[in-house]
């Protein structure tokens, strides 16, 4: 069974998510908060499995809460649950090291599928936002990699996995993989070995990082 804690700051929504979830044999949903800083703690108390995480919420917002999160080294899945899609709001969750994002329109068996990916470490995305994520590659061009994901590259480098990386990041696992599917498009490979090659001839990596 699954356990759920749900983060959202509307009450009505709260006691929704409950009765569906509790509707179900693979899920339990073993607390509820109302803001960041509140799920943060509540996190810390239950170690749910997967947190269901509104972004905009009072005292403290969803991307904070998931980074505060990370920096705890508290291990449950984020899935976020919005009504927002746009760059603003899907990015900078991402970032911090949500796992999967949805919207609240989503269908009820497509979230219980999303959480149970989530509890796996797996990445769901609503359509819209895995369209935004891949704007996002293309509008920072070719060959153009940010400061995060040069230190995913590094590390990759260096030998470490995908959960190495996270650890030393404080991010999730499913971000680090996020991060190397934006490397591999804008390096234009298919892998980590020729990831690493086009670091190093590209000026990425400087002699001495790769871990033979």
């Amino acid at each position: 069974m699954i356990s759920v804690l749900v983060v959202d700051d509307h009450p009505v929504v709260r006691d929704g998510l409950r009765g569906m979830f509790a509707a179900d044999t693979r899920f339990a949903v073993i607390g509820e908060a109302a803001d960041g800083a509140s799920a943060v703690s509540e996190a810390e108390r239950l170690r749910p499995d997967v947190i269901l995480m509104d972004l905009r919420m009072p005292r403290m917002d969803g991307v904070a809460a998931i980074r505060a999160l990370a920096e705890r080294g508290i291990a449950s899945h984020v899935l976020v649950l919005t009504t927002y899609d746009t760059d603003s709001d899907v990015l900078p969750a991402i970032e911090a090291g949500a796992t999967g994002y949805l919207l609240k329109d989503a269908p009820r068996e497509e979230l219980f599928r999303a959480v149970e990916a989530a509890a796996g470490g797996q990445s769901t995305l609503a359509p819209s936002v895995a369209t935004r994520l891949l704007g996002q590659v293309r509008r920072t061009g070719p060959g153009t990699l940010t400061q995060r994901e040069r230190e995913v590259l590094e590390l990759v480098a260096q030998g470490s996995t995908n959960r190495e990386a996270a650890q030393r990041l404080f991010v999730s696992e499913a971000t680090v993989k996020t991060h190397l599917l934006h490397i591999y498009a804008k390096l234009e490979v298919n892998d980590r070995a020729a990831a690493v090659a086009a670091g190093f001839s590209r000026g990425y990596l400087a002699p001495g990082t790769r871990n033979d």
